[in-house]
């Protein structure tokens, strides 16, 4: 099952070579299974540009083999001569499937506030 094709990821996003449109089916099917684990209820829209988002980030830009800053950071630094390199991710992990905040939230999951007590309704009247 998957909630978005091939050329819906390649839309809006750049071409993708015959590797990593197999590879790019592959993780759609994988994404799929992330969202209906977060709510199988959503929107098919919704599911739809989440499925995209979330394999655009693992294809990266495509730019090579040495991705120079990646998708997903928000913090980044480089050293010189002393090699060293450094990226803050906004959530997951490199190589990690993940859901970013605007992602739940176009589920309609995350930021909600309410409790819930197990013991309710074991008190007897």
């Amino acid at each position: 099952m998957k909630y978005a094709e091939v050329s819906d990821v390649e839309a809006g996003f750049r071409p993708l070579s015959d590797d990593e449109a197999v590879r790019c089916d592959a993780m759609l099917e994988e994404a799929a299974v992330i969202i209906d684990a977060y709510n199988k209820e959503a929107a098919a829209d919704a599911k739809e540009l989440v499925s995209c988002r979330m394999v655009r980030r693992q294809l990266g830009s495509g730019e090579g083999d040495a991705i120079t800053f990646p998708t997903g950071a928000t913090q980044g630094s480089v050293a010189a001569l002393g090699y060293s390199q450094s990226w803050t991710m906004n959530s997951g992990s490199v190589g990690e499937m993940y859901l970013s905040k605007i992602e739940k939230r176009l589920l309609g999951i995350g930021n909600k506030i309410g409790c819930y007590s197990p013991l309710e309704g074991v008190a007897a009247e």
